[in-house]
C-alpha cells in the first residue's frame, strides 16, 4: 500500500495486488453465504430429495396408521414402484442389542444357494483365491484347517460357524442343513434389526409366513419396540406386532 500527503490530508492508495485480494476475498464470502444458507426462526431452508414416485407411493400410506402383517404385504407391493423383482424387508427396532438368531425360513428366496462341504479340494482353491459356493460347511476336524482363509471367508460371511449351523458332526449331516437358513442380528452398536424376508413377486401367503418366522424368532412383543416393513423401492409401513 503507498501513502501519500496531499494538502495535509494522509491518502492511502491500495496497489493492484491488494485490490485483487480484496476483490477475491469478497467473492469467496458471498459463494459462502449462497452455500451455507443461514436457518433462523423466521425462514427456514427445506431440500427435499424424495423423486415423485416416491411421493406419490408415500401419499397411498397413512401415517397413522399401524398395519397387520398381511395388510402390510399388500400395501408395501401396491407402493413399491421398481421395474424388477425388489426384496421385502423387514426393520425393527428391539429392546437390547447383542441380539442374533437363526431362523429357517418356510419359503426360499432369490437364487439357488450352493451348499459345499469342505474337504482337501476346497482347501486347495482357497489357496487360489477360488471362492465356488454360496454357503461352507466344515465338520470340527476341519475348522483348524480353514482358520488359515478367516480373512478370504470372514468378510464375506462364508466362515463356518456353529451359531449359524455351518459346523456340522459329519459330512451325512449336510443333507439335513437348510439353505433357507438366515441370521437376524442387531446392528453392532445399536438395538436395530434389518432382514430380507422374500421378493416382491413372491405369493403373500409365503411372505406372510416368512415375516411370521423372523418375527417370533426375534422374540414377538415382548422384545420388538416398534417394526417397519417396507420393499427394495417403496415407502415403509408400520406394523402391528
Amino acid at each position: 500500500m503507498k501513502t501519500t500527503i496531499v494538502s495535509g490530508e494522509v491518502n492511502e492508495t491500495k496497489t493492484s495486488a491488494e485490490k485483487y485480494a480484496e476483490k477475491k476475498a469478497k467473492r469467496a464470502s458471498a459463494m459462502h453465504s449462497e452455500n451455507h444458507p443461514k436457518v433462523n426462526e423466521e425462514k427456514t431452508v427445506t431440500v427435499s430429495s424424495r423423486g415423485k414416485k416416491y411421493l406419490e407411493s408415500k401419499a397411498k400410506i397413512s401415517a397413522s396408521s399401524n398395519y397387520k402383517l398381511n395388510e402390510a404385504i399388500k400395501m408395501v407391493k401396491e407402493t413399491n414402484y421398481s421395474k424388477f423383482d425388489g426384496t421385502m424387508e423387514l426393520h425393527l427396532v428391539v429392546k437390547k442389542q447383542g441380539l442374533n438368531v437363526q431362523v429357517s425360513l418356510p419359503h426360499s428366496f432369490g437364487k439357488q444357494k450352493k451348499v459345499v462341504v469342505a474337504n482337501e479340494k476346497t482347501l486347495e482353491e482357497l489357496k487360489q483365491g477360488k471362492i465356488n459356493f454360496d454357503v461352507l460347511l466344515a465338520t470340527s476336524e476341519m475348522m483348524p484347517k480353514l482358520a488359515v482363509f478367516a480373512r478370504l471367508l470372514g468378510p464375506k460371511g462364508l466362515m463356518p460357524n456353529p451359531k449359524n449351523g455351518t459346523v456340522i458332526k459329519s459330512e451325512k449331516d449336510a443333507d439335513k442343513f437348510n439353505a433357507a437358513n438366515i441370521t437376524v442380528k442387531t446392528e453392532r452398536e445399536n438395538p436395530l434389526i434389518h432382514t430380507s424376508f422374500g421378493k416382491v413377486s413372491q405369493k403373500d401367503e409365503e411372505l406372510l409366513a416368512n415375516a411370521q418366522y423372523i418375527i417370533d424368532a426375534v422374540g414377538g412383543s415382548k422384545t420388538i419396540i416398534r417394526a417397519f416393513m417396507k420393499s427394495t423401492m417403496s415407502p415403509s409401513v408400520k406394523l402391528i406386532i
